[in-house]
């Protein structure tokens, strides 16, 4: 039997499905100015960001910054970065997953940090989506990117994308998308043990 490959046709066939079932049901994170909401408030006009991209505290979700913290808000589909001395401070805009029932939320870990990722689909994804491959390869095909950040809960990870227009959008199977060049720098700037709080 011929091996299928997952060529950019496929590729294309499996990104796109992936963007269709998330069906225009948000907006890009970082338009912050041109995606604005307004509404009036005791006769005045009041303009609010709606993706709510913003910089946050650390405090109010950690403990401690031991080994570094990462913070995912699902509502305003940003990643948020702090390292353990406080020096580095980093806010990323992610995909996240496109329905309730994949997202996941609550404390976990970096477990496992690998450079040019390999991707199965979970047993449910592929019950999904019968048509999607077993397995592909690191590469451009590859919808982890370039940088994978396992976490200790089986199956998630925060990762690259190279399909650039998930960003900002509920459009994952449940875990978090980053731009390449974003996961990179968080890939070096992370280490197993830092801890993760998904909300």
């Amino acid at each position: 039997m011929k091996r299928q490959t997952f060529g950019a046709m496929n590729r294309r066939r499996f990104l796109g499905s992936t963007l269709i079932a998330a069906g225009g049901l948000a907006t890009p994170a970082l338009a912050i100015g041109e995606d604005s909401t307004e509404f009036r408030e005791d006769a005045r006009i009041v303009r609010r960001n709606a993706s709510s991209f913003r910089s946050l505290q650390w405090e109010p979700y950690f403990s401690n910054l031991r080994r570094g913290a990462i913070l995912v808000d699902t509502t305003s589909r940003a990643l948020h970065y702090w390292s353990e001395d406080e020096s580095i401070y980093k806010l990323y805009p992610t995909s996240v997953p496109m329905t309730e029932d994949l997202t996941r939320r609550g404390r976990t870990e970096i477990t496992k940090k690998v450079e040019g990722p390999s991707w199965a689909p979970t047993p449910s994804m592929k019950k999904r989506n019968p048509e999607w491959p077993d397995f592909v390869p690191p590469g451009p095909d590859n919808p982890l990117g370039t940088h994978a950040l396992h976490l200790s809960w089986r199956y998630y990870r925060i990762h690259g994308t190279h399909d650039t227009r998930k960003i900002g959008r509920r459009s994952s199977n449940g875990c978090i998308g980053l731009y390449n060049e974003h996961i990179a720098e968080l890939f070096e700037l992370s280490r197993n043990g830092t801890q993760v709080l998904l909300i």
